[in-house]
Order: C-alpha cells, then sequence, then structure tokens
C-alpha cells in the first residue's frame, strides 16, 4: 500500500502537471512552437549533458599534449592554445604542494576509487587557498570491489592523478573543434546533488527534509543543514533522495537506505519555461521504471542495471541527480511516460521528466525540445567508482553525433558540463563569492565533534539573507560548448559557473531570473565561448575511441 503522505504529496505533484498541459495543450500540435523560436541569440535549442565527478586538471591536465603510449592516438594542431593546467605550471607535475606529484594515468586504468567530494573535505583540501591539502582529505586509494577484469586501479595519491587524450579522447577532441573554459566552476563545494539543484536552479537553500513515507517533517542533520527553527526549511549540501520520486532511497526499503529525503521550495528554471511556453525536458538514463507504479504500489527503478567496462554493476537510474523531482511543480513521482510523442518537451503527465529514450525519439521526430537536460545512466556518467571516462565516452559520442546528424544542429548549442569534482585535484583556487559561518555542519550535539565550515568560507563574503552552508563557487570543473556557433579550438578564461547554465537559459528564452537569493545573478555569461556573427556550418563526427570519424560541412 501506497503511504498516505506520500501519496497525497505525490498528487500534489501530478495535479499541477494535469493543470498545466490543460492550459498550454492544444488540438493537434500542442501550442509552444511559436513562443520557443524566439530567442535573445541563434541558439533554439540548448542541449545540456551533466556528467559526473571530474575536476578539470583530472580530464585537462597536459592538454592538448598527450603521451600517445596507449589508448587512442591524438595530436594537436599546431595553434592550439594551452589553459591554465600543468603544461602551463610544469613544477606542478615534479614538486607539487601536495604529498604527492600528479601522475598520468593510462587507458587500462580507467576505473579507479571514488574520491572523497564533501562539502567540508573539499574546503579543507582547498587549505585556504593554497590547494595542498587533497592527499590528506579527499583522497581515497583503495576502495571495495574487483570485477571481471580485474581490481579496480589503486595507487598511492590516487586523488592527484589525470587522464590525457589517449583515454579522454572525444572531449579533447571536442575542445579542439569548439570551444572550452578553463575557468569555470562549481556554484558551491558538495557532491552530486547540489551541483545538479545549481544547475536548475542556482540555489542548494530551500529544502525540507522529510520522512520518505509519511511525508512528516524529519529532522535529518544528513538531509539538511541550517534549517530555519520554525519552517525547518535549510540548505543541501550532501545527497539526500528527493521526496518526489517513487525510486527514492532504493525503491524505498529502509535496510537499504533510511535517510530523509528532501523537498525544495522556490521556483527553478523548469518553472520559469513553463510560464513562457517553452519546451524543455530532464532526460535520465532509468528513468523508466523496472516496474511500474500501480494504484496502490509504488513504481521501482532498481531492477535495470548495466556493467561498465570492469563488469561493475550498477542500477541505471539515481534519484539523487535528477534535481527537478525535489520540486513538487516538475517531478513526475510515478515516472509516467509522455502521453504521445508530440507532448515530449510539452507539459503532461510526465511532466517534462524522461527517459533518454525519449530524447532519442524526439531528436529522430524533429520534435526537440527547446531546452534539454541529457543524463546518462549510471554506468556510463563519468562517476569514478561504477563508471569511467570510457563508458561516459560512449554516451558523450553517440549521444553528439546523432545531435550533430540532425535537423536542428544548425541552430543547435551543446553544453558539456559537470556536477561536482569528486575530489580530484585542481591547482586553480575559486574566488569566494558568497561565505559561510556554519561552525556546525554536521549538527554534532557534543561541539568537540562539531565540523565547521573553512577559514576560506569563514572569511568570504557574509552569507546572503542568512542562507548558510552554500560557500563558493568550489572546484574547477571541465565545461565544453559544441556548437556551430562557437569559434574552433578556442579557450575562454571568462570566470563561469553552473548558474551559468540557468542564467544562459533565462536570457536566450526571456524567462526572468530565478530569486530569493539564487546564484544566476551573479554567474558569470557564457558569451565568450560563442561566436554567432560567424557560425561554422560543419560538424564532428567521432568513433566510439573518441577518434575522429568525419569534419566537414553540414547540412
Amino acid at each position: 500500500m501506497i503511504a498516505a503522505g506520500f501519496t497525497a504529496l505525490a498528487a500534489v505533484a501530478l495535479s499541477v502537471g494535469t493543470a498545466s498541459a490543460t492550459a498550454v495543450a492544444s488540438p493537434g500540435l500542442p501550442a509552444a512552437s511559436a513562443a520557443h523560436s524566439r530567442t535573445a541569440t541563434p541558439i533554439k535549442h540548448l542541449v545540456v549533458i551533466f556528467g559526473e565527478n571530474v575536476s578539470f586538471d583530472h580530464y585537462f591536465g597536459t592538454y592538448p599534449v598527450a603521451a600517445n603510449t596507449d589508448g587512442t592516438a591524438f595530436t594537436a594542431a599546431r595553434t592550439t592554445p594551452i589553459p591554465n593546467n600543468y603544461l602551463s605550471h610544469p613544477s606542478l607535475l615534479t614538486a607539487n604542494p601536495n604529498l604527492a606529484n600528479p601522475a598520468r594515468l593510462g587507458a587500462s586504468q580507467a576505473v579507479t576509487c571514488d574520491q572523497d567530494h564533501n562539502y567540508v573535505d573539499e574546503q579543507k583540501a582547498f587549505d585556504g587557498g593554497l590547494m595542498d591539502q587533497f592527499v590528506q582529505h579527499t583522497n581515497v586509494e583503495n576502495c571495495a570491489g574487483s570485477s571481471a577484469a580485474g581490481p579496480i586501479v589503486t595507487t598511492p595519491g590516487l586523488v592527484m592523478d589525470y587522464y590525457d587524450g589517449n583515454t579522454v579522447t572525444g572531449l579533447w577532441n571536442y575542445a579542439q573543434h569548439y570551444a572550452m573554459s578553463d575557468n569555470s566552476y562549481g556554484t558551491t563545494f558538495g557532491p552530486s546533488t547540489p551541483g545538479a539543484l545549481n544547475l536548475v536552479s542556482g540555489q542548494t537553500h530551500g529544502g525540507i527534509a522529510l520522512n520518505p513515507s509519511t511525508g512528516a517533517y524529519q529532522a535529518s542533520s544528513y538531509a539538511i543543514q541550517s534549517p530555519d527553527p520554525v519552517t525547518h526549511i535549510g540548505t543541501v549540501t550532501a545527497d539526500p533522495d528527493p521526496f518526489y520520486d517513487d525510486c527514492s532511497n532504493s525503491d524505498h526499503n529502509p535496510a537499504k537506505n533510511a535517510n530523509s529525503t528532501v523537498a525544495m521550495t522556490g521556483t527553478n528554471i523548469g518553472d520559469l519555461l513553463n510560464a513562457k511556453h517553452v519546451t524543455w525536458g530532464w532526460f535520465q538514463g532509468g528513468f523508466t521504471p523496472s516496474t511500474p507504479a500501480t494504484a496502490t504500489t509504488l513504481a521501482k527503478c532498481g531492477g535495470t542495471t548495466h556493467s561498465n567496462i570492469a563488469g561493475v554493476t550498477s542500477v541505471d537510474y539515481s534519484p539523487h541527480h535528477s534535481p527537478f523531482q525535489y520540486y513538487a511543480s516538475t517531478s513526475n513521482p510515478h515516472h509516467l511516460p509522455p502521453s504521445s510523442m508530440g507532448m515530449i518537451g510539452r507539459t503532461d503527465q510526465a511532466n517534462h521528466q524522461y527517459d533518454l529514450s525519449s530524447f532519442s525519439a524526439a531528436l529522430s521526430a524533429d520534435n526537440l525540445p527547446s531546452v534539454s537536460f541529457l543524463k546518462a545512466a549510471e554506468y556510463q556518467d563519468g562517476h569514478a567508482g561504477y563508471s569511467d571516462p570510457i563508458d561516459e565516452q560512449h554516451f558523450l559520442v553517440s549521444t553528439i553525433n546523432a545531435i550533430e546528424s540532425s535537423p536542428e544542429w544548425s541552430s543547435t548549442a551543446i553544453v558539456l558540463a559537470y556536477d561536482d569534482s569528486d575530489g580530484w585535484y585542481d591547482h586553480v583556487a575559486s574566488v569566494i563569492r558568497h561565505g559561510s559561518a556554519d561552525t556546525n555542519v554536521n549538527q554534532a550535539t557534543d561541539p568537540a565533534l562539531a565540523t565547521s565550515d573553512q577559514p576560506l568560507c569563514l572569511d568570504g563574503p557574509r552569507a546572503s539573507a542568512g542562507y548558510e552552508d552554500r560557500c563558493g563557487p568550489g572546484p574547477r570543473l571541465p565545461f565544453l560548448v559544441i556548437s556551430p556557433y562557437t569559434r574552433p579550438n578556442t579557450i575562454s578564461h571568462t570566470p563561469i559557473e553552473q548558474a551559468s547554465i540557468t542564467r544562459f537559459i533565462e536570457n536566450n528564452w526571456g524567462t526572468g531570473r530565478i530569486g530569493d537569493q539564487s546564484f544566476d545573478a551573479r554567474a558569470g555569461s557564457l558569451s565568450s565561448l560563442f561566436d554567432f556573427g560567424h557560425p561554422q556550418r560543419r560538424t564532428l563526427l567521432l568513433n566510439p575511441d573518441g577518434s575522429v570519424q568525419q569534419s566537414g560541412s553540414s547540412r
């Protein structure tokens, strides 16, 4: 039997979707096509591919120079600029201030341990901007598990290590032909869920910890930090699952996950796009339930799994990677499919939340929404521990090849961005623009056991509106734009962050701002990554190993 509290709140979310569908739908093709064509730039379709857990130096530390001793061969164009990395600071490879020097990981070392990327531990690794405490605070050399292909890679000081263009060949080739930023950051410190929330709202404040079955308030030092004593609203710094999702907490199995879930208040970019009748959707691997919901049972997702290249198996769908499921207004609790092909991107029972297969279907039918967010199934999302750069590359190449081969390519921008750094070393310290003075982040009852925001956050600008635990920007992350409207082989140094994507959507489709201290207001512009006056009019198709298959004129 579905718990009464969960059913009531899920019904609210579904009723919101039904009401909205009535408002914007019309017989035949639903309304929205005229409105979404009005944009401030030539970009009519934005596709955001949101990867997992990579620092900039972890993937681009020696770009554009690859060792070419293993993996897929890579040779850069002679005119390739050098970003802010180990090539521009060579002493970092031989006399690094950390306890270990960065070392190259070869293509046979693609599957590694997941590093420590907690909100405070990342601050500690930064050491006030000295960037010299990663081995002590975020390093994880040994982790449980071996695979059919052998043990997961372990090596001293693993957190310092990096891949080059012989393993992340596809990303390096995209950087060669399109635009990359070497000055992009997580909007705050912390793991996946804060990164995902910052992507869609520029905001990690506004959450309430709830019992996953009853919907009643349930205090949780893990789910919410600095809760208001009356409203219980606080900030998300960890990875609690979304309340409005049947598949949260390991398909509601308290033996596997007894944590509180979180419901977010406030506004997200989906709400703003809906208000403007702009088509959009979040598309995630494994979203189609392995067991559909019934009138008396919740949907289940745990039955859909895949294995990575090393034979490590994981469930495809991760609820805490699905940010719109935290909001009643944009959630699809029972993971219902779109009511028809023509409704993908518009408001119906799916409420803009889809399986990745719906993106492929919409693209094939020339029905691509104006704004699409893509999240790979876990085994292909790049998250160390259960995914890896090679499986991630397979997803990126197949997806981007399909987009570049479609009629929509001529008016499309693909953004490759990441949710967090996984704690992997990066030598660049962000400039803290929003401080936090929480001296008991872990809400310990014993003051001696309290974990505090670190000095770089304590000494940063005072938290706006008293919203603590949003210190940032955090670690430096990879960021690429793939579009006919980028200048080839260019690197932007303009400071940007995850919320810069939110800001671009707001500006391009004229939605207005999120409000309530969202970091969209301060986020840097993506304009330096585009060249709207000189479109390229060509495509770059890659092979599964990331090498160039075809580069030429587009239709």
